[in-house]
């Protein structure tokens, strides 16, 4: 079992920054990929950044040169720093660590808000 939760969301004006925060608590060692998805209201969940063990992070196009995540030596952190927000960012952001079909974890979400 995995748990998963977020923080560092917030309410932002346009251009601001966030650090969000995934902190993963349980059996993390055997974990093959993690990443951040959001939500906005109306919309589908869309995987935002990412990246599997040992591999390169992926990004979203509408996220490119803006976000980045990293995570700690350990993968008990993932972080997902945003800059440049927009608008249309606002959404919620949850944290997905994947290890196979069958066992994948959700953390709460935290909502970021971009307005002025």
């Amino acid at each position: 079992q995995v748990r998963l939760v977020e923080s560092g969301g917030g309410l932002v004006q346009p251009g601001g920054s966030l650090r969000l925060s995934c902190a993963a608590s349980g059996n993390i060692f055997s974990i093959y990929a993690m990443g951040w998805y959001r939500q906005a209201p109306g919309k589908q969940r869309e995987l935002v950044a990412g990246f599997t063990r040992g591999g390169n992070p992926a990004y979203a196009n509408s996220v490119k040169g803006r976000f980045t995540i990293s995570t700690d030596n350990l993968k008990e952190t993932v972080y997902l720093q945003v800059n440049n927000l927009i608008p249309e960012d606002t959404a919620v952001y949850y944290c997905n660590y994947y290890y196979n079909a069958s066992y994948t974890y959700w953390g709460q979400g935290t909502q970021v808000t971009v307005s002025s």
